[in-house]
C-alpha cells in the first residue's frame, strides 16, 4: 500500500470516528452537566468558537477560522501527494481527518464541540475531541519521524534510509 492510499486510508478513519463521536456526544442530554467515566475523565459537551484551548475564541470570526484550515488542509494534501514514505503519509492522513472533522463543526455549528475532560482534582485540561487527538498523533508521528531520519543510517551518514539514495546521488 504507498503512502497516498494509507494517507487516504487514515483521513476516512480519524474523519469518520471525530463526526461519529461528535454526533452522540451532541445527541446525549446528559452530557450537558458532564459525566464522570473515571476517577480522571468527564465526557462534557462544550462548543469551542476559537482554536486550541479557546485560543482566539471571538477574536477571529469562524468564516476565518475556516478559510486558514482549508488553506493549511490544501497544503498538507500537498505534502500527502509527495510523501516519501508510508509513515509520513499515515501521519498526514491523521492531521488532514482530524482538520476536516473541525471545518466541517466549524460550518455547521460556527464552533467545535469538545467533549472529553481530563482532570487531576480541580485542575481540568481544555476540553478536546477525537479530531484533535488525530491531528495531536499524526503531529506526534511527523515529529518522531524527523528524529527518525535525521539520525539515518550510523554506518553510513550520507545515506538516507528511507528511500534508499545517498545524498551525494
Amino acid at each position: 500500500m504507498n503512502s497516498r492510499i494509507l494517507g487516504g486510508l487514515c483521513a476516512i478513519a480519524a474523519f469518520g470516528l471525530d463526526q461519529g463521536t461528535k454526533a452522540l456526544a451532541l445527541n446525549t442530554p446528559a452530557l450537558e452537566n458532564g459525566v464522570e467515566v473515571l476517577p480522571f475523565l468527564n465526557l462534557v459537551r462544550v462548543l469551542n468558537d476559537g482554536v486550541s484551548f479557546g485560543m482566539l475564541g471571538g477574536v477571529v470570526p469562524w468564516w476565518g477560522l475556516i478559510a486558514l484550515a482549508a488553506v493549511i488542509v490544501a497544503w498538507l494534501l500537498i505534502w500527502l501527494w509527495k510523501a516519501p514514505d508510508r509513515l509520513t503519509g499515515a501521519a498526514l492522513g491523521l492531521i488532514i481527518g482530524g482538520a476536516l472533522g473541525n471545518i466541517l463543526d466549524r460550518v455547521r455549528y460556527q464552533a467545535v464541540p469538545d467533549f472529553l475532560d481530563f482532570h487531576y482534582g480541580s485542575y481540568h485540561w481544555p476540553s478536546f475531541n477525537l479530531a484533535d487527538v488525530a491531528i495531536f498523533c499524526g503531529a506526534a508521528l511527523l515529529l518522531w519521524d524527523s528524529f527518525r531520519a535525521a539520525k539515518g543510517n550510523p554506518e553510513n551518514p550520507d545515506k538516507d534510509y528511507r528511500k534508499g539514495a545517498t545524498s551525494r546521488e
